[in-house]
This record gives structure tokens, C-alpha cells and sequence, in this order.
């Protein structure tokens, strides 16, 4: 059978993290892919406790492990190296492996993807804990709080089920209908993507700085690319200590990102979107996040 897609997803220093996140992507967990053919191609993008290979191939012949030396803090380079590697027609590019997928988010995608000739397939981003991790770290919030509020729900046989302990990330603004300006899980051809020149490796800080963004809008730029919002599917993030998702709004690296990002671009960063096509189904759980 023909590789339909291939699901590319970076780790940095995420053991705990990672664990979850994988078995979220394994066809124990997603719903409705028995004809899909997918591989999982995980990075581990430098990290001093790097995750174990065994750890990571448990979850079925689908997952493929790959460790980087990397030469930065950013990883732009993974990302293209393993979008080269791959062998589906469409690429899942996840850049932080620290999120926990819903149960439909492939099959959704892929089913949305190919409806249309040049495709871009995105999701929402949501936060575990019942505010954004920049509010909650402020009141407390931690891994030990995350692993019991996990432990209060049976999301491993109804990954629907984390809508309710979450929030909506800032990234995400109100929820389904808002107009966002990044994905940390998307959905494109994998030539598209390369057309369009990937992830610009220009962006050396950690985490890649705005290289998710940068992203989002040179696609959006080129008008034969179809904008598709996932409706009823979301990203769900985990505490790890990220870059900007886990430290509060006053010590958050903005400033700095945008500096790069002027550096690169010779202008300061504005979002460029346009209206996406809406795809997908509405899980009890998440309709109040319609218009959050």
C-alpha cells in the first residue's frame, strides 16, 4: 500500500512528555485509520537525556526513531532532514512533541486533505490545565499537578475527554473560529511543503523562535494553497518547561523572537491569513470552545 502520510514530530528533553504524545499517535489511540497507511518519523532533536529507541518503536512498526547532533538550539534542521526522509504524500509536522493528539486528528486530516489540489490542513492548539500554562505557572502549576489532572480521566480510550481539562492556548485566541497565526500540527503535501523551501533554518534560537509562524504565513502568501481549519480535533500541551509556553507572560521570549525574526525578514512580524475552508465534526467536549 502507498505511504499516505508521514508524521514528523521533535523532542527535546521530553521523556515524560514523549510517552504520551506517542501513544497518541498510534493506532491503538486515533480512531478510523484501518486503511491508512502512516509512518511516524521521531526526532530527538540533541537532547542530554535523549529518548530511548525501544521506548519510542513500542508503539508499533509505524515509529521510526532518529537522534540529531544538533548544531543549535533550533530545530529547523531536523524538521527538513526528516521531511526529506519521508515517504508519505502528505507530512503531519509537529514542531513541539510535547502535545498530546485527539483521537481524530488523523483521519480528519487526512480525509479534509484530499479534497482539495494543494491542501494546508491545521488544528488548534490547547493547553492542559484549566488556563493557559503562561497564566497557570504563575498560580502554581506544574508536572505533578498535570500528571494527576491526566489521572482523573480515562483519555487514553476517549482522548475526547481532554477537552474538558484544558484551555485554550494565547497562540489559539478563541478557540475554533478565531483567526490563528500558527499550527503546531499541520497537515500538507510533502512536496508543497518543500516547494515552499520547509522550515527556514535561518532561525537558530531555541525551539525555532517564530519559524512556526514564518511558516504559516509563506503559506498562506501563495494563493493556490487551500487554508482548511480542523474542527473538533486539537494539540494538547503538556508542561515541559518550553521556551515561551511555560514561563510567565512577563519573562515570555517575544521580544526577542521578533528581533530575529526582523533580523531575517527586514520587517516587523504581522500575521498574514486568510479565511480558512472549515472541516471535521463537533465532540460534545469541545463545543464550547466554538467561540471560547
Amino acid at each position: 500500500m502507498r505511504m499516505q502520510l508521514s508524521i514528523i514530530i521533535n523532542f527535546y528533553n521530553m521523556r515524560r512528555e514523549a510517552a504520551r504524545t506517542l501513544f497518541s499517535l498510534s493506532r491503538e489511540y486515533q480512531r478510523d485509520i484501518e486503511e491508512i497507511e502512516y509512518e511516524v518519523i521521531v526526532i530527538d532533536n540533541g537532547s542530554p537525556h535523549a529518548l530511548d529507541r525501544n521506548e519510542v518503536e513500542k508503539f508499533g512498526s509505524e515509529f521510526k526513531y532518529r537522534y540529531f547532533q544538533a548544531a543549535n538550539a533550533s530545530p529547523c534542521h531536523a524538521m527538513n532532514a526528516a521531511i526529506q526522509e519521508a515517504r508519505g504524500d502528505y507530512v503531519m509536522c509537529c514542531i513541539d512533541g510535547a502535545r498530546i493528539l485527539s483521537p481524530g486528528i488523523i483521519h480528519y486530516a487526512l480525509k479534509s486533505a484530499q479534497l482539495y489540489s494543494d491542501p494546508f490542513v491545521y488544528t488548534l492548539g490547547m493547553h492542559l490545565g484549566l488556563e493557559p500554562q503562561n497564566i497557570s505557572i504563575e498560580q502554581g502549576y506544574n508536572q505533578l499537578i498535570e500528571d494527576q489532572l491526566l489521572g482523573s480521566i480515562d483519555w487514553q480510550n476517549d482522548g475526547y475527554l481532554l477537552f474538558d481539562v484544558s484551555s485554550v492556548a494565547l497562540s489559539s485566541k478563541n478557540g475554533f473560529f478565531s483567526e490563528l497565526s500558527e499550527s503546531n500540527c499541520f497537515v500538507i503535501k510533502r512536496s508543497c511543503l518543500i516547494d515552499v523551501g520547509g522550515f527556514d533554518e535561518q532561525f537558530t534560537s531555541a525551539g525555532g523562535g517564530l519559524v512556526n509562524l514564518d511558516l504559516f504565513n509563506r503559506i498562506h502568501a501563495h494563493q493556490y494553497f487551500t487554508p482548511v481549519m480542523l474542527l473538533g480535533e486539537a494539540t494538547f500541551h503538556q508542561f515541559h518547561g518550553g521556551v515561551a509556553t511555560n514561563v510567565s507572560m512577563n519573562n515570555h521570549p517575544w521580544p526577542v523572537m521578533e528581533q530575529e525574526y526582523q533580523r531575517i525578514r527586514n520587517q516587523p512580524y504581522a500575521t498574514v491569513h486568510r479565511p480558512p475552508v472549515y472541516f471535521g465534526h463537533l465532540p460534545e467536549q469541545c463545543r464550547r470552545f466554538l467561540n471560547a
